[in-house]
Order: C-alpha cells, then sequence, then structure tokens
C-alpha cells in the first residue's frame, strides 16, 4: 500500500522500517525474519487500536481511500461470463454507470453499479462515478430487462453523487433518479445492494431502493457529502469534520437507524490492504442474501421492498 491517510501515519513510519530492513536483508545475507516478524506485529497491533475507533470524518476518507477496491475489481473477481451492457437507448452511454449479465457463485444476476476510476485517465473517463440522466436511464433499462427474465439484481453503490452539470439537469436528471428509484421499487426479482465506498445522496439511492442494503463496514452513506453540508451550515469547507458527526454517515449508524440491513466485516486496516479479501466477504454476503430472498414470490419481494422505505425512520425507539 502506498498511499496512508493522516492518521495512519505510526503505521506508514513502522512499515517503511520494514520495507527497509527487508532491502538490506537482501544487500548484506543478514538475517532480519525476528527483527521484521516483531515490526508486523506491531503494526497489526496499531491497526486494530486505530481502526477500532475511528471517527465519522476518518471512515469517510477510508471510503474515499483511492486504493480502495472499485467496481471494476468486483466485477474481475466476484461476477464470471460478466457481458457488460451499453447505453440509455434515448441519449447515450454514461461509463459512470457500469451494468450487464453476469454470475455470482452459480447465479445469474444483472449487476449495476458506478466506477470511480483507479487512476487520472480512467477517473475523468469514468466521471469519478458521479452519473449522469442517461447512466440511471441505463440502469433503469437494466433492471426491467431483469424483471423480464427472472433474474436478480445486484447494484454497487459508491459515488459522491450523481453530476450536478448543466447538460445534466437539461437532460432531466431529478426525473432519471426519480424514475430510476421508481423502477427499484417496482420489479418483482431480489433486489441486493451494498455500498462499498461513498452513497452520496440521490445518486445513491437511485441504485439502493432494494429488498436488502448492505454496508462495507468503513463506507459512507449520508444525503450530502462532509463538505457540502459544512459550506451550509457554517460557509465554511473546513468544518466538514463535523459535519461527519452531524450526518451520522457511517455503516454503524446506519444500521443503528434502520436504514441498511447488514455490515460487511472490512480486513483489518481497511478494504485498501486486502482488497481480494474484502470483494470476497463482499460475495459471500450477497450470495446469503439471494438465497434468503430467492423463495419469495415477485409480489411478496415488491411489497416487501415498498413496506421496507415506507417504514423507514418510524418507531426507532421500539
Amino acid at each position: 500500500m502506498n498511499h496512508f491517510l493522516d492518521f495512519e501515519k505510526p503505521i506508514a513510519e513502522l512499515e517503511g522500517k520494514i520495507k527497509e530492513l527487508r532491502h538490506l536483508s537482501g544487500e548484506t545475507g543478514v538475517n532480519i525474519v525476528e527483527e521484521v516478524g516483531k515490526l508486523e506485529t506491531k503494526v497489526d497491533r496499531l491497526l486494530r487500536q486505530i481502526y477500532v475507533k475511528l471517527t465519522a470524518w476518518q471512515k469517510t476518507q477510508v471510503a474515499r481511500h483511492p486504493e480502495r477496491p472499485h467496481l471494476s475489481h468486483y466485477l474481475s473477481r466476484l461476477v464470471t461470463d460478466f457481458t457488460p451492457l451499453a447505453g440509455d437507448r434515448c441519449f447515450g452511454e454514461d461509463e459512470a454507470v457500469i451494468g450487464g449479465l453476469g454470475r455470482i457463485g452459480d447465479r445469474a444476476v444483472m449487476v449495476i453499479g458506478q466506477e470511480k476510476g483507479h487512476d487520472v485517465e480512467s477517473r475523468v473517463r469514468h466521471n469519478f462515478g458521479m452519473a449522469r440522466p442517461e447512466g440511471y436511464r441505463k440502469a433503469q433499462r437494466l433492471m426491467r430487462m431483469a424483471d423480464r427474465f427472472g433474474l436478480p439484481v445486484v447494484t454497487f453503490v459508491d459515488t459522491a453523487g450523481a453530476y450536478p452539470g448543466v447538460g445534466a439537469e437539461e437532460r432531466g436528471q431529478a426525473e432519471a433518479i426519480a424514475r430510476s428509484i421508481e423502477v427499484c421499487l417496482d420489479i418483482r426479482v431480489p433486489l441486493v445492494t451494498v455500498v462499498i465506498g461513498e452513497g452520496g445522496s440521490g445518486g445513491a439511492i437511485a441504485l439502493a431502493a432494494a429488498n436488502k442494503v448492505l454496508m462495507l463496514e468503513h463506507s459512507i452513506y449520508s444525503v450530502i457529502s462532509p463538505e457540502g453540508c459544512a459550506s451550509i451550515l457554517w460557509r465554511s469547507g473546513e468544518n466538514a469534520k463535523d459535519a461527519a458527526e452531524a450526518l451520522k454517515l457511517t455503516a454503524q449508524d446506519m444500521l443503528k437507524v434502520r436504514l441498511i440491513d447488514q455490515i460487511i466485516e472490512e480486513p483489518l486496516g481497511g478494504a485498501h490492504r486486502s482488497p481480494d479479501e474484502a470483494v470476497d466477504s463482499v460475495g459471500r454476503a450477497i450470495e446469503a442474501m439471494l438465497s434468503e430472498l430467492e423463495p419469495r414470490t415477485g409480489d411478496e419481494l415488491r411489497n416487501l421492498r415498498r413496506d421496507k422505505f415506507i417504514a423507514m425512520g418510524r418507531d426507532l425507539d421500539a
């Protein structure tokens, strides 16, 4: 891992020493296994101490970590026989939203999600995961297709929010998001959503009005970004830390108020330290949820989904 967050500086220093020792061992032939082992144990201990008490702002930083696995990683490791489907049949293709047919385990599914990109070129191509109207209309088309053929839908959410550009607004961004939510609530097949990084505002809920909503342990889900909230409440982005606390955006906060159904544990130190392990954990959780939902009839699935969202925010003290 090359990128360390501010609160990970003690870990960065220790891992730097480990690399130096290994380099020296290769040059001098000196056996430093014992010393390296001690340092690695110390790193694990520090990771546990730090990650067990992350603040909401620190979790926001982890959710945005540049080395955190994005949709493309999930598709390559988790989904077999993936066949991408492009275009909204109305305006064009939006590469911020990727969708298509594939298999998770032995189960055929429709997979839809937001892709942020992993370097400058791919981030620009995918518009940093911020979809335009055609992206949400593509999602609607694919969900309708899955409904027609009786295929479960699995969505991966990772976006700061829908793209707020002039062109997007001119082409009906708000209407596209609303229609996408409507389709989520209307289809008669199992719908499972996983928030793998950021779940930002309507751009996220457009793919997340699901039977089961799961979140990775250090992901976030909120109506607005901490920076956006701070700019409104305090007229300054410098209060983003305070805004993150006020928004109650962590997976733990979401589960407490029953806005999500399950938290998926991440590897020690976050998904960015062991991406494959994180993806495998998500895969097992998805398969378990689909197994739970598949015995339900189409009408049951739709009614349960609608009732679930209508009930949100009620009787939280019960």
